[in-house]
């Protein structure tokens, strides 16, 4: 056969993942991939894997980065348990990424780098490429010279050797966007987009680009196209690209504006949360204000002044910061302003793993302060839906005049997959018990009297005349607010709190199940497990599985209908990226049978897993 018959063969999806040293740009290829899928109309669903090392040693499996993609004709809720196409840019990505590529799944290689000092930085004892030995014969091998072949498009350019060798992801790109047949137009829009104001290197990476992709239309090694058709969208409207953290930081602008608010937001980097304050710090003019505070305390606590100021305050951090916050979250709990702390969580403890995800601090979120301390928690699922999660945070903690924690992950945080924009008509109301008159209060002004619906405090207008009031960290007296040590006054306050939070429950929808309202299993999910639960769930009942699925956006309050859904189930497993932490609240206030699943090792949950755990508790 040549290169006259080619072939192109349609799938439904695939999943890619493109797996380098850390500075070989394999984040930035990943995101050209996906946008140019996202044009092409396909549903994606993305997996970017960082080094946890800032600066492992080139050639070494610390130092891998990753990025997979999972795109298709179908709607898709996951990255993929599986890698149709692997392209390792050296030995470590190799050796590292190789147990994740299907049995005949095609793998393309940076011959190049494969030398002996490479080979034996990852752990070989020999070359893996060397047709003579079997390593790969399982798998359709490209050895492709990445770096001799980018070195050549950029032979007549001024560029360093240095510069160059950073150029050769692009031929990678090329060479996919070819297999693929994606629109090269779109992508070269994208690369100088991204390169703007550096047409040097824009030029230079669009050369080797197109490198790429001619090296595929003019090799006989590749005797294969694939195709795969554009989704049709579950819902008519504009559709985008987004990242969780990108998704998040719009939904608070949202708020603020249905609010008639300003946005605070008064933070310290951390991983994986810090892109929310490198987004919001380019919103000045959506009236985002952005603090970068010398610690985690500081960040919290001018965070509770711009809540006391009438603004939409938000702190945002992960697992060790919020660790740090604990103190002044439970003030803001004593003084009833409404904050919105948001936790990227990552793998812990201390340190931990910075840059992998889980879902470990879900027990912190709801206990992690000093005496009876309630607030509210809720968890994004998924990139889009931290949009409406951020939005219905903040809706909460200004309706409700309650701090709010709202729990991403590293996973949702900077994955990426097809958003529908909303139109702001669309979003509710959001009316903030502020004052700025005391025209309602004869006696004067009472700082806490509540609303008989929600328990709501007012929020007086700060700097208003005949509003002023005094706050503080010890204990109020219930209506007025003066400083109280009456054991009787402590008990009722201490109950008002909470009945405040569990009212938030009376607003709730009704919970979705996704299959029959009883059966034999009902998996229970929350956080960025959904995807993998959903998809599982789906694939057993297309079997004829007698399997249900019921995803908690809210975790405290939990929905009031939702003892009842659990008491028709035989079995509910509960899988977590955790030891069983939703599992230990459901199980202190429901009675039901129930199974934890819990894997935590830094990455996502895959669907396989989840349909043996469900298999297994089927025919038992």
């Amino acid at each position: 056969m040549n290169i006259q018959q080619r072939k192109t063969q349609e799938l439904e999806s695939v999943v890619v993942r493109f797996a380098g040293d850390s500075g070989d740009g394999m984040q930035l290829t990943g995101s050209q991939f996906t946008m140019a899928s996202v044009l092409a109309g396909n549903d994606i669903a993305t997996f970017p894997d960082f080094p946890a090392e800032i600066r492992a040693p080139a050639g070494t499996l610390a130092g891998v980065s990753g990025f997979q993609l999972h795109f298709s004709s179908a709607e898709i809720f996951t990255p993929g348990d599986e890698v149709d196409v692997l392209v390792a840019m050296n030995p470590a990505a190799l050796a590292k990424n190789l147990p994740f590529l299907k049995e005949h799944g095609v793998l393309v290689v940076n011959r190049d780098a494969f030398t002996n000092r490479n080979l034996k930085m990852a752990g070989f004892d020999h070359d893996p490429l060397d047709e003579e030995v079997t390593d790969l014969e399982a798998y359709q091998v490209y050895r492709v010279d990445l770096g001799r072949l980018t070195r050549d498009a950029l032979s007549d350019t001024d560029l360093t050797t240095k510069e160059v060798e950073r150029c050769k992801n692009f031929f990678a790109l090329g060479l996919m966007c070819w297999l693929y047949e994606r629109d090269i137009s779109l992508v070269e829009d994208e690369v100088r987009m991204h390169f703007a104001g550096k047409e040097r290197y824009a030029e230079a990476n669009l050369k080797v680009f197109k490198s790429g992709y001619n090296f595929g239309e003019n090799s006989e090694q590749f005797l294969i196209r694939y195709s795969v058709p554009a989704a049709r969208p579950s819902e008519k409207g504009t559709y985008r690209n987004i990242q969780g953290n990108e998704a998040l930081g719009m939904g608070l602008i949202c708020a603020a504006h249905k609010a008639g608010k300003d946005i605070f937001l008064g933070s310290y980097p951390i991983t994986p949360a810090s892109d929310i304050l490198h987004f919001l710090s380019k919103q000045k003019h959506h009236g985002v204000y952005t603090f970068q505070a010398e610690d985690e305390i500081a960040a919290v606590c001018a965070t509770i002044g711009a809540a006391w100021g009438n603004q939409l305050a938000v702190t945002t951090t992960s697992g060790p910061g919020m660790a740090l916050k604990a103190e002044a979250i439970g003030l803001a709990v004593m003084t009833e302003l409404p904050i919105v702390i948001i936790d990227v969580q990552r793998g812990g403890p201390s340190t931990g793993l910075p840059t992998k995800t889980e879902q470990s601090d879900l027990l912190q979120a709801m206990y992690g302060r000093n005496g009876e301390s309630p607030l509210a928690v809720l968890a994004a699922r998924s990139p889009s839906d931290a949009f409406e999660t951020a939005f219905e945070a903040a809706r909460i903690a200004m309706t409700y005049m309650v701090p709010v924690i709202m729990l991403s992950d590293g996973f949702i945080a900077n994955g990426a997959e097809p958003w529908r924009v909303p139109d702001l008509s669309e979003l509710p109301a959001i009316e903030p018990p502020e004052i700025d008159s005391d025209v309602d209060f004869p006696d004067g002004f009472q700082p806490y009297t509540r609303d008989p619906k929600t328990l709501a405090r007012p929020w007086p207008k700060l700097g208003t005349p005949g509003l002023e009031h005094r706050l503080g960290g010890i204990e109020k007296w219930d209506v007025t607010g003066h400083i109280s040590y009456d054991p009787d006054n402590h008990h009722h306050m201490t109950l008002q709190r909470q009945a405040r939070v569990d009212g938030i429950a009376d607003s709730l929808p009704p919970t979705q199940i996704d299959g029959a309202a009883e059966g034999d299993v009902l998996m229970v999910s929350w956080g960025s497990t959904y995807g993998a639960c959903h998809t599982a769930t789906l694939l057993l009942q297309q079997e004829g599985r007698s399997v249900s699925h019921v995803h908690l956006r809210w975790l405290n309050p939990l929905p009031k209908d939702l003892g009842d859904i659990l008491a028709r189930f035989n079995t509910v497993v509960v899988p977590e990226i955790n030891n069983g932490q939703l599992f230990q609240v459901l199980r202190a206030r429901f009675d039901f049978n129930g199974v934890r699943y819990n894997r935590v090792g830094g990455v996502p949950l895959q669907v396989h897993d989840l349909q043996n755990v469900v298999l297994d508790n089927l025919s038992s």
